[in-house]
C-alpha cells in the first residue's frame, strides 16, 4: 500500500505507476511525473532519491521534458526505477512520507496539472493485427469469399504513419477536407469528409533501438517495448476509400491520432498476460515465440454528443483478440533492418472481437453506414458528428 491516498476505483494505484510528462500553471516547463491515486509525483524534484546501480549515473533523465532518454535506457533502467518508486510511495518507507518539505515540492494534484506528449515521437507505424477487424473490412469491402488477403495470416500488416499529427488526449481534432468520389459513376469531389471515424487501439512505445541493418530477434523484441498507451487512430472513411488504392492510407488518416498521456509500464501489465491466439498456418521461424505476450485488457468506447447530458457505451472489446503479439509486430518491422528509435510508437491497429458490440470502429458498428447505432434518447449515430467527443477507457 501507499501512503498516498488511492480511491477504491482509481485506476492509479501503486501497481500501475505509469509515467507521463505533466506542467502547472505555476511552472510551465514540461516535465517527468508518475500517476499515484489523484496525484502526480515529480520526478524532477526527487531525481537524487534514484541510487540504483543504473540510475544513479543518469539521474539526469528525469529533468528531460520527455521520456525519449528513460525509454532508451532498457530494462534494467526502468526496473530499478520501478522498484525504487514502489518503495518510496509505500507506507513503510519514511524517506519521501516522512519528509514534509520534500513531499510539498514532489506532488501535484492530476487535477491542477497540463498533460503532455509523454515522449517525442520519431517514427509512427500502425499495425493491422485484429483478424475480427480485419475479416470485417474484407467482407464490407471484398466480400466474405475473400475477407482476409492472402499475406494477412503470414505478416503482421502496417503502415507507416504520420508522427507530427500524434496529439495527446483531449486535443480537439477538426473535420479533415480532402477529395472523395461517393459516386462511383460520376468524377471525385472535394470537401469536408462526411464519413469520420473513430479507431479503438492501443499503442506501444519503444525502447531502446536498433541500429541500421540489424534486425531485433524475437527472442529479445521484449527488451525493446517500454509501455502501452490508448490510442484512437481518427479515420477520414471517404477520402481513405478513394486514395488507398495502391500505396495504402494517406490523408485518410494523418489529420490526427490521439494517444493517451500516461504510458503504462510493461512490468504493469505482465500480471495480465495471456496465452497467444493460435496461429495457423505457422508463422515463419523469425516470428515464433512461446512467451505469453496476449494481455487481457479490458476496453471501452464511450460518445458524448452536444447536448447529451451523458456519454454512451457504443463499443466493449478487449485487448486479447489481438492475432499477432507485440512482439512479432515490433521483429517484423526490423526484420529489413530498419532501425527504430526510444519513443516510436507502433499501434496495433483496430481491435475488434468476435461480438458485434466489441467491433472497435463505427465503419463496422455501423457496418458501413447500413444501420444506425443507438445512444439512447432518441439520438443515434453512424459516422461522428461536429461536437462528438469520445472517450476510450481501460
Amino acid at each position: 500500500m501507499s501512503f498516498v491516498p488511492v480511491a477504491e476505483d482509481s485506476d492509479f494505484p501503486i501497481q500501475n505507476l505509469p509515467y507521463g510528462v505533466f506542467s502547472t500553471p505555476d511552472n510551465p516547463r514540461p516535465r517527468i511525473g508518475v500517476a499515484i491515486g489523484d496525484q502526480i509525483l515529480d520526478l524532477s524534484v526527487i531525481k537524487h532519491l534514484f541510487t540504483g546501480p543504473v540510475l544513479s549515473k543518469h539521474q539526469d533523465v528525469f529533468d528531460q521534458p520527455a521520456l525519449n532518454s528513460f525509454m532508451g535506457l532498457g530494462q534494467a533502467a526502468w526496473r530499478e526505477a520501478r522498484e525504487s518508486l514502489r518503495n518510496l510511495l509505500s507506507t513503510s518507507c519514511a524517506r519521501l512520507r516522512d519528509d514534509t518539505d520534500l513531499r510539498r515540492r514532489a506532488f501535484t494534484a492530476q487535477a491542477s496539472a497540463a498533460m503532455h506528449l509523454p515522449a517525442a515521437i520519431g517514427d509512427y507505424t500502425d499495425f493491422y493485427s485484429s483478424r475480427q477487424h480485419a475479416t470485417n473490412m474484407g467482407i464490407m469491402f471484398r466480400g466474405s469469399e475473400n475477407a482476409l488477403v492472402p499475406n494477412w495470416l503470414h505478416l503482421p500488416v502496417g503502415y507507416h504513419g504520420r508522427a507530427s499529427s500524434v496529439v495527446v488526449s483531449g486535443t480537439p481534432i477538426r473535420r479533415p477536407t480532402g477529395q472523395m468520389r461517393p459516386d462511383d459513376a460520376k468524377p471525385p469531389v472535394f470537401g469536408p469528409c462526411k464519413l469520420l471515424d473513430m479507431e479503438l487501439e492501443m499503442a506501444f512505445f519503444v525502447g531502446p533501438g536498433n541500429n541500421l541493418g540489424e534486425p531485433i530477434p524475437i527472442s529479445r523484441a521484449h527488451e525493446h517495448i517500454f509501455g502501452m498507451v490508448l490510442m484512437n487512430d481518427w479515420s477520414a472513411r471517404d477520402i481513405q476509400k478513394w486514395e488507398y488504392v495502391p500505396l495504402g492510407p494517406f490523408l485518410g488518416k494523418s489529420f490526427g491520432t490521439t494517444i493517451s498521456p500516461w504510458v503504462v509500464p510493461m512490468d504493469a501489465l505482465l500480471p495480465f498476460a495471456v496465452p497467444n491466439p493460435e496461429q495457423d498456418p505457422k508463422p515463419l521461424p523469425y516470428l515464433r515465440h512461446d512467451r505469453p505476450y496476449t494481455f487481457d485488457i479490458n476496453l471501452s468506447v464511450t460518445l458524448k454528443g452536444e447536448g447529451m447530458s451523458q456519454a454512451a457505451t457504443i463499443c466493449r472489446s478487449n485487448f486479447k483478440y489481438m492475432y499477432w503479439t507485440m512482439l512479432q509486430q515490433l521483429t517484423h518491422h526490423s526484420v529489413n533492418g530498419c532501425n527504430l528509435r526510444p519513443g516510436d510508437l507502433l499501434a496495433s491497429g483496430t481491435i475488434s472481437g468476435p461480438e458485434p458490440e466489441s467491433f472497435g470502429s463505427l465503419l463496422e458498428l455501423s457496418w458501413r453506414g447500413t444501420k444506425a447505432i443507438d445512444l439512447g434518447n432518441g439520438q443515434t449515430r453512424k459516422f461522428l458528428l461536429d461536437g462528438d467527443e469520445v472517450i476510450i477507457t481501460v
